[in-house]
């Protein structure tokens, strides 16, 4: 039994290591994940309530198109109901698109440090990889746009980016729209886009108006608090949509999902109260990490990442035993670790064991 020849190498996804095995390992009560990008406040008690009221119609098949979700979605967007497409998560969508548009030989851009999920489905599609390096953790658009040729199919951005935070502003993204050809495939990944409310961010569902090669990526993993029920969201033109569709596996999302996200639509509440404690939570760790003489990129989704001068993955250990887990490991980025911002007494414990940490280290130097 050959798998296809081009997958043999391809690393498997490692999510962020789970609490329980972390006590278990190291004999701890308590421990603190932020390293996943969930919402430490949960989900609205509304999407709670819809998921409850779904367990009768447990062994019933889910509504493969979503309609009640697409609706609403559709009016909140302003778009038509054919311009939606759901996946299990945003990354099921990814790989969708993938599916849909890549074949041997076909090029697609990224930026070097990004959500890995671009790569490894081009990856299994056999598709040419470029990769352009970020400039000051940012995307690069302009170095992008440089390494379009006839050969290139799809081009992700990820907004803001996976893992370090940053963003490109709407002026800059319209200025690269402008210039990519309309017969390649852009995907702006907003998936953090809830939390942000600086007026330079853009909207990639209004884009579409101009700009038909544009998919736009959301989840209700993320702000919203449903990650485990995996449900995200693609918008675009209606001929691209249909395109990702044909190949969308049947009754791809839960019954407990849409129940839950199109109640999570209508607590706007809930929503606002986890957008400004976050605000804060990354203002906390920002200040905090100038007293420590640390640098971070600019943050604006629900995560932080910063360089603490030393080997991550040192710092990544020595934070786990004080039952704190965080993110590292990132190749480009052997000094910077990935925080998520937590609550306020969350936070509070992560800047005390990380100070804890680097004096640790600097008495051992």
């Amino acid at each position: 039994m050959q798998p296809k020849p081009n997958i043999v190498h391809l690393p498997v996804y490692q999510p962020g290591k789970p609490v329980d095995d972390v006590k278990r390992e190291l004999g701890l009560s308590e421990v603190i994940k932020l390293a996943s990008n969930e919402n430490p406040f949960g989900s609205s008690p509304k999407a709670k309530e819809a998921i409850a009221r779904e367990v009768d119609n447990i062994s019933i098949y889910p509504d493969g198109a979503a309609v009640d979700l697409t609706a609403a979605l559709a009016a909140i967007h302003g778009v038509n109901p054919d311009q939606i497409i759901f996946g299990a998560g945003s990354d099921e969508i990814i790989l969708m698109i993938a599916r849909a548009f890549l074949v041997p030989g076909d090029e697609t851009i990224m930026a070097e440090s990004t959500f890995p999920q671009y790569k490894h489905n081009a990856q299994i599609e056999n598709a040419v990889i470029i990769e352009v390096p970020l400039k000051n953790g940012t995307h690069d658009l302009f170095s992008m746009l440089e390494r379009v040729s006839d050969k290139t199919k799809v081009i992700w951005v990820c907004n803001p980016n996976n893992p370090t935070g940053t963003i490109v502003t709407a002026d800059e993204i319209e200025w690269f729209l402008s210039k990519v050809p309309q017969n390649v495939l852009v995907v702006l990944d907003e998936a953090y886009c809830e939390y942000i409310e600086n007026s330079s961010f853009p909207n990639g569902i209004k884009l579409l108006q101009k700009y038909p090669n544009v998919v736009t990526l959301r989840t209700f993993s993320k702000i919203y608090g449903l990650a485990s029920l995996r449900i995200g969201y693609g918008v675009g033109r209606p001929d691209v949509i249909r395109s990702i569709n044909q190949v969308r596996e049947p009754f791809n999302t839960s019954r407990f999902g849409q129940a839950a996200a199109l109640a999570a639509l209508q607590d706007e509440e809930f929503i606002s109260f986890c957008r400004h404690a976050n605000k804060e939570g990354l203002a906390y760790f920002n200040s905090s990490f100038e007293k420590l003489g640390l640098e971070a990129f600019p943050a604006y989704g629900n995560f932080i990442m910063v360089d603490v001068k030393r080997p991550a993955q040192e710092v990544f250990d020595a934070l786990l035993r004080k039952g704190i887990i965080v993110r590292g490991g990132h190749k480009l980025y052997p000094t910077h670790i990935r925080i998520t911002v937590g609550s306020r007494e969350q936070n509070e414990k992560v800047v005390a064991a990380l100070t804890a940490v680097l004096q640790e280290i600097a008495v051992k130097v």
